[in-house]
Order: structure tokens, then sequence, then C-alpha cells
């Protein structure tokens, strides 16, 4: 992208206060980059790769470029590049619910309307109110499954151990003002605006970032074995536009308790508003962290997306259709100090193919001598 405002490309007002890290795509190759204290610098010499500096724990140095105005033409790109992109699912109660119904749907979207109000009626208090994992839980299970209202979500909802999957490769995710692809035979489906946790090797929590988890519907619906179909296509993982790094003035409580708004905006004139707030999910995110790195190691650090509260349901062409992606939507994803992350739909067949991958980014440092 050119000639767009350093502070229109997503930095949250409050930027001059924090340590954000990123990546930018220069006529080198990408570069990771430090904003702090108003300023902009180039790490790669200090270390070639975000996830490098993240386990280094480096927010110092750097070849300084300039004010933030050195972004308003820098094409921004997804803020990771070798972490691992992990995933939690069902960690809302909206989200549970909406996961049942697509499964009694069996990913048919003319049935989800009449099956909403009796799924609500039948589960919406209990799941709202149960802790995963406690006896409670188990007994609502007990008593679900002999009311034949069990589910495979209610068991990642209210059971003790969380959903979590893998999103997509390394390097596959998009970032600021990018294309995200939705698979071109999917007639029902939707982003999920979540809090991204960004780890390092040791699992510990280093700061956050916006994500959008698009996800088909209709494939999920159809099959839970069909997730990653649902789930990882081109283009379908978009994070950013940059990480905030924990600091004295933004802290893990922070992410607790985020607020995060979402706008998509159809060229057919459609508007979609919804907000959610990290204070109404069902796991800790250091929980969900935690639950992603046991018995499992990320070398090269990992993101954990926490999970979505919005499951649209809004009718978009007629009455009972419910919510579906057009090509051309434009997805705003907002968070006060995250700042604000801003994609635009097309098919995954069109949008850009994905052809630089980790070959391609050693051979590139290689090359700039950074290795």
């Amino acid at each position: 992208m050119k000639n767009i405002p350093a502070l229109d490309r997503g930095l949250p007002e409050d930027w001059r206060s924090g340590t954000f890290l990123g990546r930018i795509e220069t006529s080198e190759g990408p570069t990771p980059i430090l904003i702090r204290d108003g300023r902009v610098f180039d790490m790669a010499k200090v270390a070639p790769t975000v996830a490098d500096l993240i386990a280094q724990n480096v927010r110092e140095g750097g070849l300084e470029l300039g004010g933030i105005e050195v972004l308003d033409e820098a094409t921004l790109l997804s803020p990771i590049d070798l972490q691992c992109v992990k995933a939690c699912g069902v960690t809302f109660a909206v989200s549970a619910l909406e996961r049942v119904i697509e499964e009694r749907a069996r990913g048919d979207y003319r049935k989800a309307q009449e099956l909403r109000g009796k799924i609500e009626d039948a589960l919406g208090g209990s799941v709202r109110t149960t802790v995963p994992g406690s006896p409670e839980a188990d007994a609502l299970k007990q008593t679900l499954i002999g009311e034949d209202l069990w589910s495979q979500y209610l068991e990642v909802a209210i059971g003790p151990d969380a959903e979590v999957f893998t999103k997509c490769p390394v390097l596959a995710t998009v970032g600021q003002d990018a294309d995200i692809g939705v698979r071109s035979d999917s007639s029902w489906n939707n982003p999920e605006p979540e809090v991204v946790m960004v780890a390092g090797p040791d699992g510990k929590a280093v700061g956050a970032t916006l994500g959008n988890d698009v996800n088909l519907r209709d494939f999920e619906g159809r099959s839970a074995l069909l997730l990653g179909k649902a789930k990882d296509n081109n283009a379908s993982c978009s994070l950013g536009p940059f990480i905030r790094l924990f600091d004295d003035g933004y802290t893990i409580e922070d992410v607790r308790s985020a607020d995060v708004a979402m706008t998509i905006e159809g060229t057919d004139g459609y508007r979609l508003e919804g907000h959610s707030t990290m204070r109404e999910i069902s796991r800790d995110p250091e929980d969900l962290l935690g639950q992603a790195m046991s018995e499992h190691q990320y070398p090269d650090g990992l993101v954990l997306f926490c999970g979505t509260l919005f499951a649209p349901t809004q009718d978009r062409d007629e009455p009972g259709k419910g919510f579906t992606h057009k090509v051309g939507d434009t997805v705003t994803i907002s968070s006060a100090r995250l700042g604000t992350l801003t994609n635009t739909v097309r098919t995954s067949a069109e949008v850009a193919p994905w052809t630089f991958g980790l070959s391609d980014l050693f051979q590139n440092l290689a090359k700039r001598g950074l290795l």
C-alpha cells in the first residue's frame, strides 16, 4: 500500500507510549521493525526475524529509519514470521452455541435460523454460567447426554480440555491492508475477530495483536473433520497490524479486559457492526497458552488465537439466510490498545498466491548477509 498516513495504518491512539513489533516489505526483502518512543527502527541486523527478536527479548538497537511517517509508503506484512500459528475455538458461550447450531444444521444455513432459538433456550444459560472442567460442568454434561443435547463442541466448551488447532502454515499469514480469502465453493462463511497472544519458545506471553480467523461455517458444520478445509485456505488468516509488547503500561491484564469491535462493509451497501469483550471468555488466555504448550515445544515461538465471541447472524440477503461474506467486503477489527486491522475479502483462488516460503526466506536472509 502506498501513501497511506501512518496513523491510518492501524496504530492505537496511545502508540507513543507503547513498544510495537512488526514487519515491512523493503526492496531487499521482509524486515522486522520496532516502534518505540515514537520512532521506527529497522531491526534486521540485530536479529533477522521477528521470532529471533522475541526469543532474545530484544527491544533496543537497530537502524533508526525516522518518525512514524516513514510508514506512510511502507507495505505492512503480517507481524510474525517463523512462529507456529495456533488457534483455540469455542472459548465463548455464543460461539459454542453457534457451533452446535452448525453441527445440527449439517452446515446448511437455511436450517440454522429455526434451530437457533431452540438451542439457545435449551443450552444458553447453562453454557454461559458453567466453569469449564469443573464438577458442575461434568454434571451438566451427564444431564445433556441424557437429554440427547450433548455435542462435541460442548465437550471443548465446558470440558477440561480446550480446543487447540493449527490455523495455517508458517509464513502463510497476511497483514494489514491485504486481501483475505474464503473458498469460492463456500456459501456460508464469516470473519472471526480475535485477540491473539504472542509467545516465545518458553511459552510465555510477550505481547498481543489482532487477528481474523476466517471460517467456513458450511464446511465445518457438515463435519468437524473438515476443520482443516474450513480454516486453512489461501490468505485465510490475517494478523496485525503490529504486536504490542508487554511493558509497564501494557500487560496481560489489558488482554484480559480488551474490548474488540468489528465492522463489515460490503460493496452492496451492506453494513454489520459487532462488539465483544475478553471479559466473557470462558478460559483465561494464559490457561489457553498453557494448553497449547502442553507436551509440545515451539522452538521458534507461537501465536495463539484466543477464540471469538462474534458469530454474525444478521440477515444479509433474505430472511433466515443469515450472514455470509461477499467478494469486496471490507473487514475492520479494532481494539483500543492494539489498534486496527483492516482487510478486503476475495476468494482464496483470486488472492495473490502464497509463493514466499521458508526456503525463500532463508535464501533471502543469506543473500543479505543476515545469517
